[in-house]
């Protein structure tokens, strides 16, 4: 038998560091060098165990660990454990490997490979007399190994480690049979990071739940880690062995951290005292971009540099753009015992930009060829939907002409049951037609989406490029996913009825072969072949709504994802500027359009979007109050907003305005503003007969 401590000091490897999510990931399981790490790391770890007793477990650690490519990981560790008059001491070796499988999608493969002696430490044994029995405990030399695979996808993981799978015990010159920490092991982690700004803004989340066979145990674990990018994060675990954890870190530097952990057993061991765990870590700073991961820019307490003042200069250097003039100092001179400070400065600034260019050339490179095969995959579809189409029509082609060719008996049986079966064919050919034309439009929608997510993409690749793109207004997509919930609808509706009809002809063919067993009865053998061919067509038209469905998911997924890249790369400082130029417009339409004698008709007027009795409901509008608004007219063009507001001008109403909504691109034209729902109503009920009026709707802003 072998155990934690045991009389033969063998001793086996069970490294406590369970509760951190941020560092020595690998030793918990060995894919995670790889899986959702940028980085690589020197980490220090001592961890006291159980404090109540004398000679509580003590475990020092020291590691090396994190991404070193694009699709390997490794680590390297040394470690010593006490338990009392026992040690450890040892090292691990850790490698993962990463397949890609997918842009979303990796197979990571990793093993821990530990070679460790353990035994009887002298120096803590204090005896009155000599004790034979102890220099008959030998110390034992082992190698032991836990390999482990991750599937990974946009925001989960899963997988299964072997721990301690195999141990070799040199001193005895075997396998170690009996071994507790041999365990079979899975998990489950979901990263992802939190929108918004301010201190929580782009934090990231991680939550991991494990669990672990043994042979007499089955342990159940689970962690969750909210990193601030203010260089602060917090954890917190729990196991149903070892209790309760919470653990607090912080970046002195960006480079070097802290982290605490506090472990209390709330049963059994909880009489024992708690656990501290401190480590002190160091971070490689990491100039390449890798996939499956996301380099988090960690602020620390302390930055380096010191700040020199400048001397100034009342000249004046002007700087112009297309739009405005802009009035800036010049820049100041450097003193001259600066100079090779600022040339080293400039030096390191070269190869930072040299690097961010390389990496966007990459990225774009990365972006076109994802865009290429994007488009090879829509001319396979189109070509393969083209081919289906020829092979329909083909097929009614030849059915016709077999139709013709046919005797009058095949066709027109005069039995009864031969007559069931020409209804029920008649019927089912029926459903196939309506069947394939519901899987065209679905196909049609699936098209149509794709197209509206590649605009997106485009516009907001190309906005980070620098390369300004007029933005393609947000379409109002509730109307678009009910058509295609109820073409899904109709079209399962339809597969199910076609499906029942299959099952009753071939329950009605079967009969008929009892009556007419010839086995070359010209009839029973037509509506064989028709029978196979339904059922052919049948699993196609079920395989290729299964695939639009997928698509539809998918493409649904990426276009969120693309709606709120557009929405982020709408700045604070742009958002101003358009507010202050709406301003600036209304105030000069106001001034500058004369009154119009020639009374408006409802003809010349743009009302823009169409819009229902229903109260719609905008919420984070910049520069606007909260309230109720009765909107008259809805624009995404700022010529059309302009052309709208200066007829109505023109026509003496002067109470008119407008605000911009950054999330669906448009512009809501209103006459009055109210703060509760009564007055609001009244004054839509009680609108007057002015032509501008014809279309006014209500519209609450909740900010």
């Amino acid at each position: 038998m072998i155990y934690s401590q045991s009389e033969n000091g063998v001793v086996a490897l069970d490294i406590p560091v369970r509760n951190s999510l941020m560092f020595n990931r690998f030793i918990a399981n060995p894919t995670f060098s790889f899986v959702r790490e940028p980085n690589m790391y020197i980490a220090l770890t001592n961890k006291r165990e159980l404090l109540e007793l004398e000679d509580a477990p003590q475990t020092f650690l020291g590691t090396y660990s994190g991404r070193f490519g694009e699709n390997v990981g490794a680590g390297i560790g040394l470690f010593q454990q006490n338990y009392g008059v026992f040690t450890t001491f040892g090292g691990l070796l850790n490698v993962a490997y990463n397949i890609r499988l997918q842009e979303d999608s990796n197979l990571t493969f990793g093993i821990n490979a530990g070679a460790y002696n353990s035994g009887l430490n002298n120096g803590k044994v204090v005896t009155n007399f000599d004790d034979p029995a102890l220099e008959n405990i030998p110390s034992n030399f082992s190698l032991t190994a836990s390999p482990s695979f991750n599937y990974g996808t946009g925001f989960m993981d899963f997988g299964i480690t072997l721990h301690n799978i195999v141990t070799y015990n040199f001193q005895t010159s075997g396998i170690i049979k009996e071994n507790p920490e041999q365990g079979i092991q899975g998990h489950l982690m979901y990263t992802g990071y939190l929108g918004g700004y301010g201190f929580f803004g782009e934090s990231k989340f991680t939550a991991l739940g494990k669990t672990e066979f043994q042979k007499d145990n089955t342990i159940l674990s689970g962690t969750i880690l909210l990193t601030v990018p203010k260089g602060i994060w917090a954890q917190a675990s729990y196991n149903t062995i070892y209790g309760a954890s919470g653990g607090l870190g912080i970046n002195i530097t960006p480079q070097i951290a802290i982290e605490y952990q506090y472990e209390k057993a709330f049963m059994g061991l909880s009489d024992l005292g708690a656990s501290h765990e401190i480590t002190l870590a160091y971070r490689f700073k990491n100039n390449n971009y890798y996939d499956y991961s996301r380099d988090e820019e960690l602020a620390g307490l302390f930055t380096s540099g010191s700040k020199r003042k400048k001397k100034k200069s009342s000249k004046k250097a002007v700087a112009t753009t297309p739009e405005t003039t802009i009035t800036q100092p010049e820049e100041e001179s450097i003193p001259e015992d600066l100079f090779t400070d600022t040339r080293e400065k400039e030096r390191i600034a070269a190869k930072e930009k040299a690097r961010q260019e390389a990496e966007a050339q990459a990225r774009i490179a990365s972006e076109e060829k994802a865009r290429q095969e994007a488009e090879a995959q829509a001319r396979i579809a189109s070509e393969e939907k083209a081919r289906q189409e020829a092979e329909t029509q083909a097929r009614i082609v030849s059915e016709e002409k077999e139709v013709k060719e046919t005797t009058s008996e095949i066709i027109n049986p005069t039995d009864a049951i031969g007559q069931q079966l020409n209804t029920l064919t008649n019927q089912t050919e029926t459903e196939a037609v309506a069947q394939t034309k519901l899987l065209a439009q679905l196909e049609s929608a699936v098209a149509s989406k794709q197209q509206t997510l590649s605009d997106l993409k485009e516009e907001n690749d190309l906005g980070e490029q620098g390369i300004f793109v007029a933005p393609k207004p947000f379409k109002s997509i509730t109307g678009e996913n009910e058509a295609i919930e109820n073409l899904k609808i109709n079209l399962d509706t339809v597969i199910l009825r076609q499906a029942r009809k299959i099952a009753q002809l071939e329950a009605l063919l079967i009969d008929r072969r009892k009556t007419f067993k010839n086995k070359d009865d010209a009839t029973n053998l037509h509506f064989q072949t028709t029978l196979a061919t339904l059922k052919s067509e049948q699993n196609k038209a079920i395989k290729t709504r299964e695939a639009l469905v997928s698509s539809l998911t998918q493409i649904a997924v990426a276009t969120a994802f693309e709606r709120k890249r557009r929405i982020k790369r709408a700045s604070y400082t742009n958002e101003e500027a358009r507010y202050s130029q709406d301003r600036a417009r209304l105030a000069a339409i106001k001034q500058n359009t004369p009154k119009q004698q020639t009374p408006l008709a409802i003809e010349d007027l743009d009302f823009g979007e169409e819009r229902n009795t229903n109260i719609q409901i905008l919420k984070n509008v910049s520069n606007t109050e909260s309230g109720y608004y009765l909107v008259v007219a809805v624009h995404n063009d700022s010529g059309k907003r302009d052309d709208f507001l200066t007829k109505v001008v023109a026509s003496g109403k002067q109470n008119i305005d407008f605000f911009y909504d950054v999330n669906t691109s448009k512009y809501y034209i209103y006459t009055q503003k109210f703060d509760s729902i009564q007055e609001a109503n009244a004054a839509l009920n009680l609108k007057g007969n002015n032509i501008y009026e014809e279309k006014m709707s209500l519209l609450k802003i909740e900010n």
